[in-house]
This record gives structure tokens, sequence and C-alpha cells, in this order.
């Protein structure tokens, strides 16, 4: 049966339950509109960002040019304040590296009775350096379990270990995920610990040389073909040190090959895997030196954040972030058919979102604290854009009341719930959950949270620096269709078009569960923007020490 279009569902709004007459006038300014049209121009924002001719929102393209013009047009016309008021400009710079490993040799072994492991099929390495040659020669290697050292969790995987010039080989995602103990970290949930970016920047902090990461399908979320697949190149910020501070060499290994370093020490991948699951688990050295070399070209290029707000009429360094990002995969010049990744859910959904946000926000009475729109940039290449922004915020972070992020929003029509992507880490699910059960729906923790979802957001580049963030959208039990249905609609996108040509807009979506959700933004903002409120990170969460630490600047 097909689902409502959004012409269509015009005629069901009279008969809906609309979230004004379940919200006072005190909790809720804006009774008269109903709760599936929020903003009416949020489908043509979806349209315009989503077609091809901005080709894909690629950072440093044509594309990159358009969506600017448009978002700036936009935010100037509904008189947002710009990021850099002395250039009366709404654009951050992002300053980015663009490396390509252009040869990798084999990783080779002191050890006599070791063969080398091909580059791809039993291991990936880059230099996240910018050089354009890197070697490390004879480097020891050193089993550290999960490569992790979690005060909060009473876990050093580094305890009284000094790894200065070595290659330390470790684990994919946390102890709580391998024990499924509810009392080990966050049990089957995958905390910050668990992400191989961190695995990558503990080494460093630790003095390694090297860090190789062990993949498994399971704890990692995705096959080896999402490792060695694809095009090797890379992008990360073009920071003043060249990334001197990271580790020589980065990279992973397969499980087989695990095994294999492994059984020379009369042990086993799987045997390693439970013994580094004790808390008193201590490293293993693994009898043997590791050389490789990696040579990189590289080359430099700039591409915006677009930042706009409304600045609050009493504290206005206090304020709310939204933030989406506006970039996606541009166009692949050898597909002679639609070579165009138009991105139109990932993530022109979000970004009309924040735009249908800041139009709603700029009619409406000043708030007290100030409201910031951000849009970011790189996204698909690591999560840079937000990083850049996090290290060079517009107001100080320590004032950040707390944000919400928008990617990938739902156009399947509404949903009777609201998920929490990384549910239970913060009290802004308390915000959010008094307003979702005024729409007579229900909030719905992640179905997958041993994937770590939270932390391949934007929003995680501010959650790591204590802002509390949410990341929620509508979820799978459709109003009308059930739950089977909003499943098999969520499938059908990820096996056809999640990073394909085929994420295009589609006349046919039902655009009523967008219009839910974004009323619970707005909410959830509009009600900490006039609030003297500091929501926080529940106890145990692996921010929490952060935010705390900055609670003096908010007093």
């Amino acid at each position: 049966m097909k689902h409502l279009s959004v012409l269509a569902a015009a005629g069901l709004v009279l008969a809906a339950c609309s979230p004004a007459e379940q919200v006072s006038t005190a909790e809720q300014p804006h009774a008269s509109v109903d709760p599936y049209s929020f903003n009416e121009n949020y489908s043509s924002y979806l349209q315009t960002l989503s077609s091809d001719e901005f080709e894909g929102r690629a950072p440093a393209s044509e594309g990159e040019k358009k969506t600017v013009a448009f978002v700036e047009s936009k935010f100037r016309e509904w008189g947002l304040k710009p990021y850099d008021a002395e250039n009366n400009t709404y654009q951050q710079q992002v300053p980015l590296v663009r490396m390509l490993p252009t040869q990798v040799s084999e990783m080779s072994f002191t050890a006599d009775d070791l063969e080398p492991f091909e580059y791809r099929t039993e291991m990936m390495a880059w230099s996240p350096r910018v050089q354009e040659s890197i070697e490390l020669t004879d480097s020891e290697m050193v089993f550290v379990g999960y490569g992790i050292v979690a005060p909060e969790f009473g876990w050093n995987d580094y305890e009284g270990l000094n790894v200065e010039g070595k290659t330390v080989v470790m684990l994919v995602n946390d102890p709580g995920y391998d024990t499924k103990d509810p009392e080990v970290f966050n049990g089957n949930a995958m905390t910050y610990y668990g992400r191989w970016t961190y695995k990558f920047e503990e080494a460093a902090r630790q003095g390694a040389a090297g860090a190789i990461v062990i993949h498994e399908t399971g704890p990692a979320g995705y096959g080896w073909g999402v490792v060695a697949g694809g095009s090797p190149m890379r992008f990360d910020l073009a920071r003043e040190n060249k990334n001197m501070d990271r580790v020589a060499i980065e990279g992973w290994m397969t499980q087989e090959s695990a095994d294999t370093l492994f059984a020379r020490l009369g042990s086993s991948y799987e045997e390693m895997r439970k013994a580094a699951q004790q808390p008193d688990f201590k490293p293993v050295d693994l009898n043997t030196g590791m050389s490789i070399s990696v040579a990189t070209k590289f080359d430099y290029l700039n591409s915006p954040n677009l930042i706009g707000y409304i600045e609050g009429k009493s504290k206005p360094e206090e304020h709310v972030i939204y933030m989406a990002h506006w970039d996606h995969m541009g166009v692949d010049p050898i597909n002679p058919d639609d070579g165009i990744y138009n991105g139109a859910q990932d993530n022109a959904s979000g970004t009309a979102g924040v735009m249908a946000l800041a139009e709603f926000f700029a009619s409406q009475p000043q708030p007290e604290r100030s409201v910031v729109f951000v849009l970011v940039t790189a996204e698909e290449r690591g999560l840079l854009g937000s990083d850049w922004y996090a290290e060079h915020p517009m107001l100080p972070l320590s004032k950040a009341v707390g944000g919400i992020n928008m990617d990938v929003l739902n156009v399947y029509g509404p949903m009777r719930d609201m998920v929490v992507v990384g549910h239970g880490n913060s009290e802004m699910e308390e915000y959010l959950a008094k307003y979702v059960e005024q729409q007579d729906r229900y909030i719905a923790p992640e179905p997958t949270p041993e994937a770590g979802s939270f932390y391949r957001s934007d929003h995680f580049n501010l959650a790591k620096r204590g802002v509390p963030m949410l990341y929620a959208k509508g979820g799978n039990d459709h109003v009308e269709f059930g739950e089977e249905y909003g499943k098999q609609k969520r499938a059908e996108y990820v096996q056809i078009a999640y990073h394909k040509p085929a994420d295009e807009f589609d006349p046919e979506w039902d655009l009523r569960g967008v219009q839910q959700d974004l009323w619970l933004y707005y909410w959830v903002g509009h009600e900490l923007a006039n609030s003297d409120d500091w929501p926080n990170w529940y106890p145990g969460n692996e921010f929490r020490g952060i935010r705390d630490a900055s609670a003096s600047e908010r007093q």
C-alpha cells in the first residue's frame, strides 16, 4: 500500500490530535499550529539542496558554491546574525588536507617465521602525518588489549607500560560489548572508548610509533571490505603541526593476521581476546619488530561551515546549538548513467531541517539565550567540519547549554516512536521525553547500540568537549502502517540508496514525520533558550567529567 504524500496528508491534519491541544501556552506558545506543519517551506529546501543542480554538495566543488550561496541568502533574508560580523559572512572556513597514499609497502617482521602481511588483503595502513614519506623500521609490537584508558570505568590497558617507539596492536570496540555484562562499561552499548578513532588518539598520547586495530566484523559493525575497499584517499584538518603529534602509522589487520601473530606465542585470537576482557589484563610483547613504509601525495583546500545565530536578549554568550552537515559525496565522473550522489536523505534532510528551524525561530520573539545554527562541511570525510567548529567555536563551548544534531531525518510519515541514538547518555533526553509524550508518542533507544552510532555523527565532536548533545529522529513504528513497514523502508534505504546515486528526492515521500520531529527539536531548543537550566551528562558517562570541569565558567 503506497504511503500518503505530503499533499494527501493535508486532509488528515484536521482529524489529528495537535500537540497544541496537549501543551499549555506557557510551555508551547504557538498553540494554533498543527503537528504536521512546522514549516511549509521545508520540502522546497530539501528539493533544492538535493537537486542535480547542486551536484551532490561535495566540499570544494561547484555544488559547494551553490549550497553556500543558497543557505547564506536564506540566513540573510531571515535576519540571522552572521558568524563573521566584521566581514558580513556566515562562512567559517575549514582548512582541509587531502591525502592519497601512492605506495604502501607490505608489513614485514623481524621474526624469521613470519611472512609479510600484504596491503589490503591482510592489513591496511596509512600515515595521518602530512609528510610525503613515512617509514617504521623494526618497531617492537605489543598487544595492549582494547587500548583503553578509562578512569571512570577503572580501566587502563597501558598501566605501567612504556610504548615509546613501539607499535601497539589492539581489539576493536570495548570490554562491555565482548562480555555483554551491563556492569562492564556500558554493556552491549559501545562507548567512546570502543571507537577506533579513540584508540589511535590514545596510542598517540601514550607515545606509540604505530597503532593497529584488529578487525572483527561483529564488534566493528562492518566487514573487512569497508576497511580495505574503495579509494584509500583520506581527508583531515590542515593543522599547523601537520599532525606530527599523531602516531606515524595507523591501520588495521584482519582477525586471521592477528591469529598468526598470537599463534607464535602459543595462543590464539580468541584466547587473547578473552584475556583482554579481564580488568587485570597485562600487555603482551609479541616478540617481533614490524617495518612498513607509506608514500603520500597531499594537497590543501578550504570548505566552509555555515553559521548564523539569533542573539540572546539577556544572556548572549549562553547558547543552544542546532547542527547538521550540508556536504555529501559529489559526482562520480565515470558513471555513465547517473553519477550524482544527491544525498537527499543524507543529509539534505537535516540541512533543510536546520534551515526550517532557523526561519521559524527568526519569526518569534527574541530568546533570552542565543540560538546558533551550524551547518558543517566534510562530515563524509571524517566529521571534519564539526571538529573544526568544536576547536574554534563562535561562542565558548562551556557556555553551550546543549545541542541537537540532525542527520538523515524521517521521510516515511508520522511515527509513534522517537529513537534516541546514544540513549541513556544525558539529561537532554528528559527535555525531549515530555514533548514526545505530548505528541502521544514514545521514546525508543536505538536498536543496535553496539554499532556506536552516537560516535559517528557531528554532535560527537561537541559531546567529547563536554556539550550535552541530543541525536534523535523518528523511528520505525508508523502511525498507520506499523513497525514492519518502517523497518522495511529503512532497510530499503540502506540497501538501495545510502551513499549511492539513488538517494534522491521522492515527491511521494510523506514529510509529516519530519514536521512532527521539527516541532520536538523546536520545543526542546525553545525551552533551553528561555531558561536558566544547564543539562548535564548522566553520572558515569565518559563526558560528564569534562562538563563538570567547565561548571565554574557558567557561574
